[in-house]
């Protein structure tokens, strides 16, 4: 039987067959036809634990290694979501270029932190889902939906090496929704988050800079700076701020800006000198 199956299905005391977790919007969670080839032991998700740094553990065969700066926050205008680009491998800058908000629907953002391939691959897998909840009910599906489809996808793998830490972000019929997503099971509903090895420094950027009431350009400027203050400070992340604004009309990318120029313009001090203009001097002994 499906494995996915076999964890969202339990028997009660009866002897029926009963699922948890799932709510009505939420039946696509089933995910039929998902399998994974798990190691040929009795119990998978312990081996993967003892072997897999899901939690820094320091005697772990397979590292993991992630670092990033995401966030989200909503306003009176909608949502912005914003990221930086930088991919790293250990200490080595493996891209400059990723793409770290996934574009689930023409109304619906999913950002990446932790395991690219973890939060790509699922997040795409909810692109699905959300699809045919479409099909079968004629409707958009919730973002409430969308974040508890995500949470039961990933929470049939848990312990098992995932790393996940996402934000659903979009507007439906009750507005604007925020959710917040990982591969431990966590779904938080929320006006305001921050993910990744950045998050420190754009949360204090962001807690000295947000309130609900702030116009879109402002909020733009907000998440523009909280995600370059992050650069600066945190080595695992870097490349362009990439920015999204979600609207009741759908989500609009908003152009590429490189931290490096940034630095300059939330810095107006500091002045770019060629050798010829200001040459190098020695001290007398």
């Amino acid at each position: 039987m499906n494995r996915a199956l076999e964890q969202l299905t339990k028997q009660d005391a009866s002897g029926h067959s009963v699922r948890h977790g799932l709510d009505s919007e939420g039946e696509q969670a089933r995910v039929s036809g998902l399998n994974f080839e798990l190691a040929s032991v009795n119990n998978p998700a312990s081996f993967t634990q003892k072997y897999t740094d899901v939690k820094s553990e320091k005697d772990a065969l397979l590292k993991i290694a992630h670092g990033t700066t995401t966030l989200a926050f909503k306003f009176k205008g909608g949502i912005i979501v914003a990221t930086d680009s930088r991919a790293t491998a250990g200490n080595v800058i493996a891209s400059q270029t990723v793409k770290k908000v996934i574009e689930i629907n023409p109304y619906l953002l999913g950002t990446m932190a932790g395991g690219a391939a973890d939060c790509q691959y699922w997040e795409r897998v909810l692109g699905m889902q959300c699809r045919l909840h479409e099909l079968r009910h004629k409707k958009r599906i919730s973002v409430a939906a969308a974040s508890k489809i995500l949470v039961n996808l990933v929470l049939q793998y848990n312990g098992m090496g995932l790393s996940m830490g996402t934000m659903i972000a979009g507007w439906d019929e009750k507005g604007p929704g925020l959710f917040y997503v990982d591969s431990e099971g966590q779904r938080l509903e929320n006006a305001l988050f921050s993910v990744g090895s950045g998050s420190t420094f754009a949360y204090g950027v962001l807690d000295t800079g947000y309130r609900y009431d702030l116009e879109p350009e402002e909020a733009i400027d907000l998440g523009r700076r909280a995600i370059f203050h992050a650069t600066h400070r945190d080595a695992f992340s870097g490349g362009v701020v990439r920015l999204y604004w979600v609207k009741e009309d759908g989500w609009v990318a908003l152009p590429l800006e490189d931290v490096s120029e940034l630095y300059y313009q939330y810095h107006p001090e500091v002045k770019t000198t060629t050798a010829t203009e200001s040459p190098l001097t020695f001290a007398q002994a």
